[in-house]
């Protein structure tokens, strides 16, 4: 077993200037990676890690690969920061963090702030949200030159939690347009009003002043004819929020497994000790399907388009929701 992981690993680029070391143990594998900077300065260590490390390079190795497939499709290059406003930084450490609203962003600014050492570790879940999501909480990416944003991209450690395209986006629509929340009659005033006009016929007066009645088809409909570059972040694609292909993260956290990758990453830059907070993850696959069978598949071909990079780069399906493969 040993041998053919050895084999295996040796076979992989994981990440620029990586060394991987695998030490036999007597009664547990241990696993050591060990990246390092050009100038030889250990970027992280992992020790004592069990071969689930594995899954972190497969993830990586996918998504190098598909950033060639689709380099057409992908952003590679930047003049400036401005665009990476959702990369978080923390000199301490040396990572970079991007957050994705509807991926447990809030819990991960939640864990950063106590990184950054601006919040205790006793109790992660009790940091009020309005807090972490201030824009001011935290140090960003684009507050930084274009060379100190190359600097930190090529010798920190990078991660991104990514989300099924079509499950995060339904999170979106059900959190801001669907639930009878004051957080989300802002949406709704702003976003939900504008949807019903334009989307339904003999609108009641009523759905025109609140907008807090809007269909999923709707919805859908709205994104296919309004789809830029400036999305609102709740569902702009993770493509065009943490540009993968140009940062080539170094771990890559899903929502589906999100408890135990998110205490891997921890472990691994030997912060174990803060204990990340318990999630129930919400979407059962009966849920999302429900809401996707009430869509014509022109109009989730065009979905699909839009968020393909996801699809893609992260290796989702929609098999599970659709009961066939698109694309």
């Amino acid at each position: 077993m040993i041998i053919r992981i050895l084999v295996l690993l040796a076979s992989m680029t994981v990440v620029v200037h990586i060394s991987v070391y695998i030490l036999e143990a007597r009664q547990t594998e241990e696993v050591i990676l060990q990246p390092t900077s050009p100038d030889g300065t250990a970027k992280v260590l992992l020790q004592n890690l069990h071969l689930d490390t594995l899954v972190f390079i497969q993830r990586k190795e996918h998504m190098n690969k598909m950033c060639k497939i689709y380099a057409s499709l992908h952003r590679n290059i930047f003049d400036n920061t401005k665009d990476l406003d959702h990369v978080l930084v923390d000199e301490k450490h040396k990572l970079l963090y991007c957050y994705v609203p509807k991926v447990a962003c809030t819990n991960w600014k939640r864990v950063f702030m106590v990184l950054l050492g601006n919040a205790s570790k006793e109790n992660v879940s009790s940091i009020p949200s309005d807090i972490v999501h201030q824009k001011s909480t935290f140090p960003k990416l684009s507050d930084y030159t274009v060379e100190q944003a190359h600097y930190f991209i090529e010798n920190f450690t990078k991660y991104v939690f990514v989300r099924h395209p079509f499950e995060r986006l339904l999170s979106a629509y059900r959190n801001k347009l669907q639930e009878p929340s004051e957080r989300s009659k802002y949406f709704q005033m702003r976003i939900g009003r504008d949807i019903v006009k334009h989307y339904r016929i003999n609108a009641t007066n009523e759905s025109l002043q609140l907008g807090n009645d809007v269909t999923f088809e709707e919805f859908a409909l709205y994104l296919i004819d309004h789809y830029v570059p400036a999305f609102n972040e709740h569902w702009k694609p993770i493509s065009e929020l943490c540009y993968p292909c140009l940062i080539r993260y170094d771990f890559i956290g899903k929502y589906e497994t999100l408890q135990s990758d998110a205490e891997f990453i921890l472990k691994a830059i030997n912060e174990s000790h803060i204990k990340f907070p318990e999630v129930r993850l919400s979407n059962t696959t009966t849920q999302i399907v429900r809401y996707y069978n009430t869509l014509p598949s022109q109009v989730i071909a065009r979905l699909y388009n839009i968020f393909i990079l996801d699809f893609k780069l992260f290796s989702y399906s929609t098999e599970n929701i659709l009961g066939y493969e698109i694309g």
